[in-house]
């Protein structure tokens, strides 16, 4: 049976999350939480659904406010509640009144991805996501001839080089400049820039997790009239400099989509380890009238 999640079922949800936690290959977007009261707060904005068997809840499944839509929760299911999967995911499908759903999962998670593109969600892209120890990347930080490396951006430069190092970039355009300067004093945020004169012509930001010993590469950009030059590469071995400031970031991660074929080739020459697959899904919104 599918019903709406109540606050007795936390518990089996949690197990749930746990068993996925146990093989990258079950991943999906999930709460982050794997503990009672942090998974009740996580969930207060969300529609949450579970299939519930003889034994409890096998099966999980929740929608939760997204970029100006939604996106899905799972659907997750132990073998017990696999059957649920395309069953769930249809059932909060039904809830999104005409948002743009979006989704996201293990490149090999088959059943999941079979779910979601019966529920009419379709895959938009593949994003591939790459590791190497802080220590090794930081052996090969130079910052090249002819060029000054900082640590600040003014507003509307970074926001002019966001936008000419990758047109798919949009999230950040529509941001204001007090957004931006509250986005950099965070203390897990750091951003390196390279200047040629007074023009900035690259940056790299990171997001420091210490808690997981990582940091995560979130934006490297090179002005197109730049390339060529190893910028991306000296970004990247200066950024893995940076964080050796931090010892208890031991790892830097960074994520290329599929049609990013100089990103995955800079990180591959870097001597970066491919480590996992997320497929992205999207299902449109309804046009307003």
């Amino acid at each position: 049976m599918i019903r709406p999640m109540q606050a007795h079922d936390a518990p089996d949800v949690l197990a749930l999350l746990n068993w996925m936690d146990d093989a990258p290959e079950r991943e999906v977007f999930a709460p982050e939480a794997r503990a009672l009261g942090e998974f009740q707060l996580e969930c207060e904005d969300s529609q949450c659904f579970v299939q519930e068997g003889e034994d409890g809840v096998r099966a999980y499944c929740a929608l939760s406010p997204f970029r100006g839509g939604l996106v899905l929760e799972g659907p997750l299911a132990d073998p017990g509640g696999a059957l649920a999967l395309g069953a769930l995911a249809a059932r909060a499908v039904q809830n999104a009144e005409g948002l743009p759903v979006y989704a996201f999962c293990a490149r090999d998670n088959v059943p999941v991805r079979a779910a979601l593109e019966a529920a009419g969600l379709t895959p938009m892209h593949t994003t591939d996501f790459y590791g190497a120890p802080v220590a090794s990347l930081a052996r090969a930080a130079r910052t090249p001839p002819e060029y000054l490396l900082g640590t600040e951006l003014p507003f509307e430069l970074y926001r002019w080089l966001y936008r000419a190092a990758e047109d798919t970039w949009a999230g950040r355009l529509d941001w204001t400049a007090a957004q931006y300067e509250a986005h950099c004093a965070r203390p897990d945020v750091r951003l390196l820039t390279l200047w040629r004169g007074e023009r900035a012509v690259a940056f790299a930001e990171m997001e420091l997790c210490p808690e997981e010993g990582r940091a995560d590469l979130t934006h490297i950009a090179v002005h197109p009239a730049e390339r060529g030059q190893g910028l991306g590469r000296a970004l990247l071995g200066l950024s893995a400099a940076e964080l050796s400031l931090f010892p208890e970031v031991r790892t830097l991660r960074a994520r290329a989509h599929d049609h990013m074929h100089a990103a995955r080739a800079l990180y591959t020459r870097a001597g970066m380890t491919h480590c996992r697959s997320i497929v992205t899904y999207l299902l449109e919104g309804e046009e307003e009238a």
